[in-house]
């Protein structure tokens, strides 16, 4: 893939960096956390906390932690109701204010995860890209990424990729900081594509 000539497999961010970073806002979120954690328990009952198993650093495998923005909802059948059926207003903006995703700083200082990175994905997706899923997982997962500052959700999996894949080839310390003020602008105004940005990663990924 074009633009990967210069990639060296290691952290987007010292770990050092990482670490600090992590500890402070754990500790500046706390409240924040708990106020949050007795929202979802009062709106959506108990647990609180999302797990799920995610691929992280060279492929290895960690558990990831937010909070539930879903209700245990289901039919006569006792099925589970689609995931929009199951996802109130007050999930939902959860989801958009990224409330919800703050228990990934624990990740963040125990080293799992990274401040920025490509987003920790299932372990059967990034199997499913191939190559190219190896080459993304030679660095830790991030809290943010350039595919979440260029789209996030209304991306598609493949267009995230080569987002990520692009990334991966360019990154600078100047571009991760540029993320982070991308990522405070889509909190602010919702999620928008670029479509300069994505033209550009889509023709890296065709070479």
């Amino acid at each position: 893939m074009a633009g990967l000539e210069s990639f060296r497999p290691g952290d987007v961010i010292d770990r050092g960096m990482d670490f600090a970073v992590g500890a402070v806002a754990l500790v500046l979120a706390t409240p924040i956390m708990l106020a949050v954690a007795l929202a979802v328990r009062v709106a959506l009952g108990s647990p609180v906390m999302f797990s799920q198993r995610r691929a992280g650093l060279r492929g290895r495998s960690f558990t990831i932690r937010k909070f539930r923005t879903m209700a245990d909802r289901r039919d006569a059948a006792g099925r589970l109701l689609p995931d929009s059926e199951r996802t109130p207003a007050f999930g939902r903006w959860l989801r958009r204010s990224r409330l919800d995703e703050l228990p990934q700083l624990i990740s963040l200082v125990t080293g799992d995860m990274s401040l920025i990175g490509p987003r920790p994905l299932l372990p059967e997706t990034i199997a499913a890209f191939g190559d190219a899923g190896v080459i993304r997982g030679m660095v830790r997962p991030g809290l943010t990424g350039w595919a979440q500052a260029h789209g996030n959700s209304v991306l598609s999996d493949q267009d995230k990729l080569a987002l990520d894949i692009w990334y991966l080839g360019n990154r600078t310390r100047r571009r991760d900081l540029l993320i982070l003020l991308l990522t405070a602008r889509m909190i602010l105004s919702g999620e928008r594509i670029d479509g300069r940005r994505l033209a550009e990663a889509r023709r890296a990924a065709r070479g």
